[in-house]
């Protein structure tokens, strides 16, 4: 069984939220740290944290473990594309099978991480996409010999969308049992709904 690598973005100013997403409360921890946790116990390695907005801030989050690499975007400020390119400048081709691609602000437990990668595992397709009642959701795991293909995505392009697009054909979808994996976090009333029914702990 091949190892899946893990890009957890986290550059963004969380505009629409008014408040730092990564620093949010969620299970009796902070969203960044929660989703590290929950990326190790479901045996992801190596974890590549992108930080940007605020950078020093959210280190003080994040342990100093085996296989946790932090990258600083620089241009985070450009869009998502820009963190995705700098997460997998961290990683080596040689060490990963597939890499798992996450935000923030998608709060995912450990064993629903697990149960994807196992189904990537299990069918070997070039991208594995959750679904809830046939709706596409995160995270989305794409084959390694994908690499070059994403080093050459752009906002203008639509970026990761645009990868998932081309090779609909060779994807994997897996339905899942919990709208979990439809969690997005992008605004107040979001997360409000979303921490009373799986944040709270």
């Amino acid at each position: 069984m091949g190892s899946v690598g893990a890009l957890l973005l986290t550059a963004g100013e969380s505009t629409r939220m008014g408040d730092l997403k990564a620093l949010l409360p969620w299970q009796g921890a902070s969203l960044l740290s929660y989703q590290v946790s929950t990326l190790q116990q479901a045996g992801i390695n190596p974890i590549v944290v992108v930080l940007g907005h605020r950078a020093q801030e959210l280190e003080s989050q994040l342990p100093t473990a085996p296989g946790i690499r932090q990258v600083h975007n620089p241009n985070y400020l450009k869009g998502k594309t820009t963190s995705i390119k700098a997460g997998l400048n961290a990683l080596q081709p040689h060490e990963i099978d597939a890499v798992l691609v996450l935000n923030v602000d998608q709060p995912r437990t450990a064993t629903t991480i697990k149960s994807i990668v196992d189904e990537h595992h299990r069918h070997t397709p070039l991208i594995t996409i959750p679904t809830y009642r046939d709706k596409g959701g995160h995270p989305v795991i794409l084959s390694s010999t994908l690499l070059d293909e994403l080093m050459g995505i752009s906002e203008e392009s639509l970026g990761l969308k645009a990868v998932v697009h081309k090779h609909r054909k060779e994807t994997h979808f897996v339905e899942m049992d919990s709208d979990e994996v439809l969690l997005d976090l992008n605004l107040e009333e979001d997360y409000r709904r979303a921490f009373e029914k799986f944040g709270a702990g």
